[in-house]
């Protein structure tokens, strides 16, 4: 298997990346469990840690679609990375194990995220995102480019609803539900220390609701409807905090304008200011 170098440290890596060979960030070891079927992910993610939460998620094989993908993609490469290493596995949540601030949203970039191992990393969206919150004082750099950047979020986590990247940017229902015990576990660990989640698009707001549900958290009711700004309180069982929408910060909306830098700086600095 042909191995090419990590853009930042140089260290060879076959594509996709073996569990525990050395990457930066990497989570997993190569004897991290792997799940093979939803039975397998509700079974691990119902019993982890936090960092075991992290290493059985970047190891997950309980989609066979996702995986034939998310591979596929790390052996074909776009031209533009074709000397580079692809980590091709599935996204761990990312940031600070004790989150004022959970940022959610859809899933990993074919060519980003499930190239460098770390979501909203080495994509435009990504670029955005992080040059945003280094503005209202949430991450230490504008930057996110590989996962040995030194890039370090602020009283911040990242999490995506789904861990793999799918075709067309499209996970099923079916997928969507098979991945659901992944972020369920890493709110039930983190949300103690939650005071604002960001929705990024109505998908990750759905996913939101929908997660916080599953945890035994209240949803608004009536249910509250996505918008860019919108804000929503979700109810656990001793207290509440803020949920705000934030439109998803892809080429189709920053191109547009329908996003700009102003706009998404206004989301991400009421999520500073609430921390």
């Amino acid at each position: 298997m042909t191995e090419l170098p990590h853009p930042a440290t140089g260290q060879p890596f076959a594509s996709p990346v073996p569990p525990g060979s050395g990457w930066p960030g990497d989570p997993a070891a190569p004897d991290t469990p792997v799940a093979h079927t939803v039975a397998q992910v509700r079974r691990l993610a119902g019993r982890a840690s936090l960092a075991e939460v992290e290493a059985e998620v970047s190891v997950c094989r309980a989609c066979p679609r996702l995986v034939r993908w998310r591979e596929d993609v790390a052996v074909a490469k776009r031209a533009s990375f074709a000397g580079e290493p692809y980590w091709g596995r599935p996204i761990p949540g990312w940031g600070s194990p004790t989150p004022a601030v959970l940022v959610v949203g859809l899933a990993p970039a074919a060519h980003g995220g499930n190239r460098t191992g770390r979501v909203f990393t080495g994509d435009r969206s990504g670029d955005w995102l992080v040059a945003s919150m280094h503005r209202v004082g949430l991450a230490t750099q504008s930057t996110s480019v590989d996962s040995a950047d030194g890039l370090e979020l602020i009283d911040t986590r990242m999490v995506a609803t789904v861990r793999c990247a799918p075709p067309q940017n499209k996970p099923t229902t079916a997928e969507r539900d098979t991945c659901a015990p992944w972020i369920e576990a890493e709110l039930r660990l983190v949300v103690d220390h939650v005071r604002v989640v960001v929705a990024l698009g109505s998908i990750g707001w759905d996913a939101t609701l929908r997660s916080f549900a599953a945890i035994g958290w209240q949803p608004p009711t009536p249910k509250a409807r996505f918008g860019h700004g919108v804000e929503a309180v979700l109810t656990g069982p001793d207290r509440e905090l803020t949920l705000l929408g934030c439109y998803h910060p892809s080429q189709q909306n920053t191109f547009t304008g329908r996003l700009t830098e102003p706009m998404l700086d206004d989301v991400l600095g009421r999520a500073a200011d609430l921390r």
